[in-house]
């Protein structure tokens, strides 16, 4: 196992997995938690959910990232990185609706009320908004406040908090940008302060980016190289500040992957269909920048809660409901199943917890309500399908499951699947009429980055600045892997049967399904 500075490598991401052995040179005061809850004091709970970011962006997930994110590396040495989080899937081209409604429920993603027909098949409960995260924690005496971007959602569930400021903030400035969430966060602290509330509080603290448009603040653009571009017919200038390329960037994805035509691929104000390196560096750039301001907005409201004395008693819980491309496969949106897109930064620091440490978890977004009602000690609803992350968080296990599943058929159906267990990973694609049917197998400890034989094009090796090792590449049409490969398509079945996935694909026994009918799709967008 290779080393860094004498201590051991976690496989996937290269980062030693005791990071309580690094000296926390960047933690903030801030965030000096101490070890245990005051005796007989429920704990409080602030919960960070970001809008589009793949954890490769971060620091703690790839070292070689040049973003600054001086308050989530302070978290992470303070509290337990999980490596392997998830947010299940979509039906829908806006992935973060189904997401965000699987973090307020903990329901999966076919049991969901905007599941295809999941209410004709009595598969979604009514009145689900009454056993989600912010009633649950209202009714067992939590202060619950929100703030977050508006639309794409769970409207039901966000009127269950107590407090509720949304507002759609994804400008440059801090009345138009991530601080004006911030804002209404220390608002509602200081206003908790001056009434002398006392009861434990609840926080969703949302933010708008860094989902397009990236228009990030003068400063962090700066320092990053990057410029909010508005030409579409040509790159930007590049940069030296600027990120460098992936090394799975692609100038294009190999196949039409059942929805290349999307809103995220195509017209995305900055890129739109571009994919040249300068174009793409660029809009790296521009996701730092907003990345980065939202981590010092971060350090405002944890600065504050230290200051009221909450912070010693507080869980802070920092993820995103999806992760991103762009970029990377040749792609730039979140309809995708590669790991950069279907896992999530997810970062846990409390009371009681062990600090500076990493655990593989294998968990869902869906698990959040589970995992906080254990550690509020409150009963999860019997509509929750997740499983409490606590044993993982306190290092009393690696991991919650063994199989982990995936889904995106916002597109043409069945849509693409995936399926993880242990290093493996099969990825499937069924769309566009029958015309593209593919599978692609990946052994995760030895190509992370789910290389495919077109990253060992000379001229993409100029652009990434890497040249791929043979077994970097799709494993699936590798006789010698045809066994994994059964054991694979098998445990991805197995988990589309257990989980009510309404679709089969085209190499799978259609168990005598009738799938929803597939919606009209929109007309590809014409070249130029």
């Amino acid at each position: 196992m290779t080393r860094h500075h004498g201590f051991p490598e976690n496989r996937l991401t290269g980062w030693p997995r005791n990071l309580r052995l690094i000296r926390f040179a960047v933690l903030l005061p801030a965030l000096c938690l101490l070890p245990a809850v005051m005796a007989g004091a429920a704990p409080n709970f602030l919960v960070i959910v970001v809008d589009d970011q793949s954890p490769l962006d971060l620091r703690v997930y790839d070292r070689s990232s040049i973003l600054e994110t001086p308050n989530i590396d302070a978290l992470a040495a303070n509290g337990v990185v999980v490596d392997a989080a998830y947010h299940m899937g979509s039906f829908s081209g806006a992935v973060c609706t189904p997401s965000r409604h699987m973090i307020m429920s903990g329901r999966t993603v076919w049991h969901l009320p905007i599941s295809p027909e999941a209410k004709a098949k009595n598969l979604a409960p009514d009145k689900l908004e009454e056993q989600t995260l912010p009633a649950v924690f209202r009714r067992a005496g939590y202060a619950t406040m929100r703030t977050c971007k508006q639309g794409n959602s769970y409207e039901a569930a966000n009127r269950q908090f107590e407090v509720r400021h949304d507002e759609t903030k994804r400008g440059g400035t801090p009345e138009t940008g991530s601080a004006w969430h911030a804002e209404r966060v220390l608002d509602y602290l200081k206003e908790r302060q001056a009434k002398a509330d006392r009861r434990p509080f609840l926080i969703y603290y949302g933010f708008s980016h860094p989902h397009d448009e990236r228009d990030g603040t003068p400063e962090f653009l700066t320092r990053y190289g990057a410029k909010n571009h508005t030409d579409e017919s040509t790159p930007p200038a590049l940069d030296s500040r600027q990120p460098p390329l992936p090394i799975n960037w692609l100038p294009r994805h190999p196949f039409n992957n059942g929805h290349a035509d999307v809103r995220d691929e195509v017209a995305v104000s900055g890129v739109w269909e571009r994919r040249d390196g300068a174009t793409i560096r660029n809009e790296i750039g521009r996701q730092f920048a907003c990345s980065a301001y939202i981590d010092q907005q971060i350090g405002r409201v944890i600065d504050q809660l230290r200051e009221t004395g909450d912070l010693e008693n507080t869980y802070i819980i920092y993820t995103s409901d999806h992760g991103m491309a762009i970029g990377r496969h040749g792609l730039q949106g979140k309809q995708n199943l590669y790991e950069h897109t279907w896992r999530v930064p997810f970062i846990v620091s409390g009371p009681g917890l062990p600090r500076g440490e990493r655990v593989a978890g294998n968990v869902y977004l869906l698990d959040m309500l589970a995992t906080l009602c254990d550690f509020a000690g409150i009963e999860a609803p019997s509509t929750n399908e997740g499983i409490s992350m606590r044993p993982v968080l306190e290092l009393k296990q690696d991991r919650l499951r063994d199989v982990l599943y995936g889904v995106y058929n916002g597109g043409t159906k069945p849509g693409m699947r995936s399926v993880r267990s242990g290093d493996w990973k099969l990825l499937k694609y069924d769309g566009m009429n029958g015309t593209v049917r593919r599978t692609q197998l990946f052994n995760l400890a030895t190509n992370p980055e789910e290389l495919l034989v077109e990253h060992d094009d000379e001229a993409v090796r100029a652009m990434t600045g890497y040249r791929p090792a043979t077994i970097q590449r799709d494993l699936s049409d590798d006789p010698r892997y045809a066994e994994i490969r059964e054991k694979m398509e098998g445990l991805l079945l197995a988990e589309m049967r257990r989980l009510d996935d309404p679709w089969r694909l085209w190499d799978q026994p259609d168990d005598g399904l009738t799938p929803p009918a597939e919606p009209p799709q929109r007309p590809a967008k014409a070249k130029k």
